[in-house]
């Protein structure tokens, strides 16, 4: 009862964080944006970003209250608020900036719904698994969590190729089944710690990590005729404000009785070495998506004939390798790793993920898409075999009292990583583009015959713009030149430059310039997360308190019931030393 509950719970929260990128071109014609106006930009990052930003800093905060007042009863008003906010996005009775603000207001209410499933969830779980079983159980929530944003994305080209509100009524009748499912069927199986709430703790954390990423945000945003904004003034305030409260933040952490943000916990080594790991792999794993959707809808797609309105939903279905191997290799890694422990599984992973980024940046632009999907299938299998293991050796790593928090700063770091993503992976991309993209594009277009000075003027079309057209599945041409433009061409050259394959052919140099850095780099990250795997140490001890490294402010608890019905534990073991 409580995996298959807390199972669908994720599935919902990780399916709408990313079920939004895909549908964007429906959604802003649905309420009348253009999405490539200079101005709009911004609404197109903070529909996306809004939700990871809020699921990035909420969760452990989210997971504190849990340990106090029942990782259940939160867990269930999580439902209730992200069943009202889906509701809400599916009237959005606006249009323009204000049906964009709507949308932007209301996805982070259901973001806050959505963190308190995700706060909770490896908590209940841990709470009602026996240890021998917990890798197993923890294995098919987390997959299915990671599987979810990559269904988001198909069931987002799905939905909105019928109604751009579909891509919100979709959310409804599954959060209101779980939201009176869970108070029906779930119970608490662990005792609250009373305690008092750190709000020190919690606005300098909020209020530096939402800083922070929102410098990152508008980083990549061009800024006075370069290219990103990272010179920004307000940029930089940004990210040295942002890292500054974060470091306030860990000075508070270390000064009061009862922090929200257990740093003793990294003194534990599996748990430090695995909350590592899932960072780089989170902020690997999201620009794979990004420059993947990129990738298929604005470039490989539309060379092989694919209407640009259609991109969204066939992008959506090539990525479904990628998903196979999360189902595949998840579950399965999670029970053998129940029996052999998690290090050789999550390390083993990580190699297979970096090796599989290698093949991705040996393919060219317009490959075969056997070797494609098979490579998607190897990274899926890798993060499989990743993800189950390192979250039961960090769930396992800490004293029962403190799964709340924990399994708050472990999705806390993996929601992080995701947001982050989007800066790291975009900035590498647009500096790719920068170099070689304008004077591609404006010789492309005077081939075709367009005049000089209009061909050099589109051309200083920030690179950004021309990597959300991709992103978004849009043919810029016409919005560059112009119905006057195109009006004094003739037609054949009309139609070459509104057709399948010029601008994706076009652009198809200078991106595979960029996706070669982007690969690169994530590679890289995946073999720092397999090097990090393999120091976490030995393994847990079967009633789930580490086997070593405990930290000081952390005392063991009372071996206690093994099993939701009351079960005594099979296995008793003495407190170290």
């Amino acid at each position: 009862m409580a995996l298959s509950n807390t199972t669908l719970g994720v599935l919902i929260a990780t399916m709408d964080a990313s079920i939004v990128i895909i549908s964007l071109p429906a959604i802003f014609r649905g309420i009348g944006l253009d999405p490539l106006a200079a101005g709009n930009i911004g609404y197109l990052l903070w529909m996306i970003l809004g939700y990871l930003l809020v699921s990035a800093v909420l969760v452990v905060v989210l997971g504190r209250l849990g340990d106090m007042f029942g990782r259940v009863r939160i867990y269930n008003l999580g439902f209730l608020v992200f069943a009202c906010a889906s509701v809400a996005l599916s009237l959005d009775p606006f249009r323009a900036g204000a049906g964009a603000l709507w949308l932007i207001l209301w996805r982070v209410v259901q973001a806050f719904g959505g963190s308190m499933l995700t706060a909770n969830s490896a908590a209940i779980l841990t709470d009602a698994f026996p240890s021998r079983q917990r890798g197993m159980a923890l294995g098919v929530n987390q997959i299915t969590a990671l599987a979810g944003q990559f269904l988001g994305l198909l069931a987002g080209g799905l939905l909105a190729a019928v109604d751009w509100r579909a891509v919100f009524w979709v959310s409804v009748p599954i959060s209101i089944t779980g939201t009176v499912w869970s108070y029906l069927s779930l119970r608490e199986t662990a005792t609250g710690v009373r305690g008092r709430v750190d709000w020190l703790g919690n606005i300098t954390f909020a209020t530096g990590a939402g800083v922070l990423l929102a410098g990152i945000t508008y980083g990549i945003q061009p800024y006075g005729g370069r290219a990103t904004g990272w010179t920004n003034p307000w940029v930089l305030a940004g990210l040295t404000g942002g890292v500054l409260l974060l470091l306030v933040f860990c000075l508070v952490e270390t000064r009061v009785a009862e922090p929200m943000f257990r740093l003793s916990l990294f003194t534990v080594r599996s748990f430090a070495a695995g909350n590592l790991a899932a960072l780089l792999t989170a902020i690997a794993r999201g620009g794979l998506q990004f420059m993947l959707i990129i990738w298929l809808q604005g470039i490989w797609l539309p060379l092989h004939g694919y209407d640009f309105e259609e991109t969204p939903l066939w992008a959506g279905i090539f990525m479904l390798p990628l998903t196979l191997g999360f189902l595949i290799a998840g579950p399965l890694s999670g029970y053998l790793s129940d029996r052999f422990g998690s290090r050789v599984f999550s390390t083993s992973g990580l190699i297979v993920v970096a090796g599989s980024f290698l093949g991705l940046l040996a393919l060219p632009v317009n490959f075969d898409y056997g070797m494609f999907a098979a490579l998607l299938l190897l990274n899926g299998i890798g993060q499989g075999m990743f993800s189950a293991p390192n979250t039961s050796s960090i769930m396992g790593s800490v004293p029962a009292r403190y799964r709340g928090v924990a399994s708050g700063m472990r999705s806390t770091f993996q929601n992080s990583g995701t947001a982050l993503s989007i800066g790291v992976f975009f900035s590498l991309m647009v500096s790719g583009l920068a170099s070689s993209l304008p004077a591609t594009l404006s010789s492309g277009l005077q081939a075709h015959g367009v005049p000089a000075a209009t061909a050099h003027e589109a051309a200083g079309l920030p690179p950004v713009s021309t990597l959300f057209a991709t992103f978004l599945g849009e043919n810029p041409v016409g919005h560059l030149l112009g119905a006057d433009t195109l009006g004094r061409l003739g037609a054949a050259q009309h139609a070459t430059l509104t057709g399948h394959t010029f601008f994706p052919g076009l652009v198809s140099g200078p991106f595979h310039q960029g996706l070669t850095v982007v690969f690169g780099v994530a590679a890289g990250m995946a073999l720092v997360s397999a090097l990090a795997s393999a120091l976490r140490g030995g393994r847990e001890r079967p009633d789930g308190d580490p086997a070593q490294d405990t930290p000081h402010d952390a005392p063991r608890d009372t071996p206690q019931d093994d099993s939701e019905t009351g079960r005594a534990a099979q296995h008793r073991t003495p407190s170290s030393p």
